[in-house]
């Protein structure tokens, strides 16, 4: 352990008197394992902050939920969208039949939605998303309240006029006022405000609910047909505890053919989309921004490390006579070897810790200017560090291995 900890303070020593010695040198050289690092780690933070927020956005659409809808998610192969077409949409009557036909449904719920103009006293928001939706539908998306309550079962069962408010629709329709107990108009008619859903920040699918009015669907059905492919109707199918996806989805399927009077041999009418389809998708995305990272920012490592053993060959030519000393003195090869391999390691760390002071700098820019999710881990400060300490490795283990294989004697006699 000692030997180990003299042979870092030399090394260290030894280094820093390389960089205060030849400082543009050094700068240049170092510079392309900074700009390697600051690459990498900011493709990878990027690809982390993306990955945070689809995956909050992917949890909010419930955990183990089925979307039964007229188009799927995701489409295998050639696209032929002459299959769905045709499909008839979900109905509103379909999802009675659905949990009573089904055993591992939990809880299900319809929603539909239309875009119209919002009003309180003399402020308007225009295309405002109006959803409509059923008993169940807060036992399947997962928000929590702000203020006020949810919609209850009776005012659901009567087709109340009553909203629950996104939180950015509330501030903006009622910048200084309480919006409960308020009444808006929508289709020319009072609708009272009983609640506002807390913050959930910009969805990745445009699924936030900040900018909405959701309201019970038999109240939006006399305004609109919710059944119509127009409003992208849809029903929501939560499993039970204990019940796998491909539980959940056996027995949606099963139960959606029987209620829709399907043959045999006919293909299923209806899309059955799942989260976890999603997540794989996106996952096949990372790992080619991933690889792109690791590329773009793998020359300019590769050009930094080149510069490092440059580096170390010089100062192995320099020090000739002072390695030439030490092994009279007595050190032996691979105490020489391990003070260069760590002046090597410590000069390529500071090009990385420089690199990852910039990642730093830009995240926190970022973030600050943005409203962003977007921060440099420790697990990418620790990647960053490890990558830079294998280059210096990799790049001054030639230039170590010559100056512990020098004699003795011919390497006193150089004059540097």
């Amino acid at each position: 352990m000692i030997l180990i900890i003299k042979l870092i303070k030399e090394s260290a020593v030894f280094a820093a008197t390389s960089i205060v010695a030849n400082k543009l040198r050094t700068f240049l050289t170092l510079l392309g394992i900074t700009i390697g690092i600051f690459s990498i780690i900011s493709v990878f933070s990027v690809v982390d902050a993306l990955e945070r927020q689809i995956r909050t956005s992917i949890e909010s659409l419930g955990d183990n939920v089925v979307y039964i809808a007229k188009w799927p998610w995701q489409f295998g192969g050639e696209y032929q969208w002459w299959r769905y077409v045709n499909r008839p949409s979900p109905r509103l009557n379909e999802l009675d039949e659905l949990q009573r036909r089904t055993n591992t449904v939990d809880v299900a719920a319809f929603m539909a939605s239309t875009t119209r103009t919002v009003e309180y006293l003399n402020t308007s928001i225009d295309r405002a998303t109006i959803l409509g939706v059923s008993v169940g539908y807060e036992q399947v998306r997962v928000f929590d309240m702000e203020e006020g309550r949810f919609i209850s079962f009776p005012e659901f069962n009567a087709g109340r006029n009553v909203a629950v408010l996104g939180y950015d629709m509330a501030v903006n329709l009622f910048p200084n006022t309480d919006p409960i107990g308020k009444n808006i108009k929508i289709f020319g008619r009072n609708i009272q405000v009983i609640g506002v859903i807390k913050k959930e920040g910009t969805g990745t699918f445009g699924d936030s609910q900040d900018e909405y009015v959701i309201l019970p669907v038999q109240f939006l059905n006399q305004f609109i047909d919710v059944n119509s492919d127009r409003f992208n109707p849809t029903i929501m199918a939560k499993a039970k505890p204990g019940i796998s996806i491909e539980e959940l989805t056996d027995d949606i399927t099963g139960a959606m053919r029987a209620i829709r009077m399907l043959k045999p041999y006919a293909d299923d009418n209806f899309a059955l989309n799942e989260t976890s389809l999603l997540s794989q998708g996106f996952d096949g995305l990372f790992s080619v921004i991933t690889m792109a990272g690791w590329i773009i920012g793998g020359f300019s490592i590769l050009v930094g490390g080149f510069g490092i053993a440059n580096i170390m060959f010089v100062s192995v030519r320099e020090r000739t006579s002072i390695i030439g000393i030490q092994k009279a003195l007595g050190a032996k090869n691979y105490f020489i070897l391990w003070q260069f391999l760590f002046e090597a390691v410590i000069l390529s760390l500071a090009g990385g810790a420089l690199g990852l002071l910039l990642v730093f700098a830009g995240t926190r820019i970022v973030a600050s200017a943005f409203e962003l999710d977007f921060a440099l881990t420790m697990a990418n400060i620790m990647l960053g560090l490890n990558v830079s300490a294998i280059i210096g490795l990799i790049s001054g283990f030639v230039p170590a291995w010559t100056a512990s294989r020098l004699d003795p004697v011919e390497a006193i006699r150089s004059t540097g």
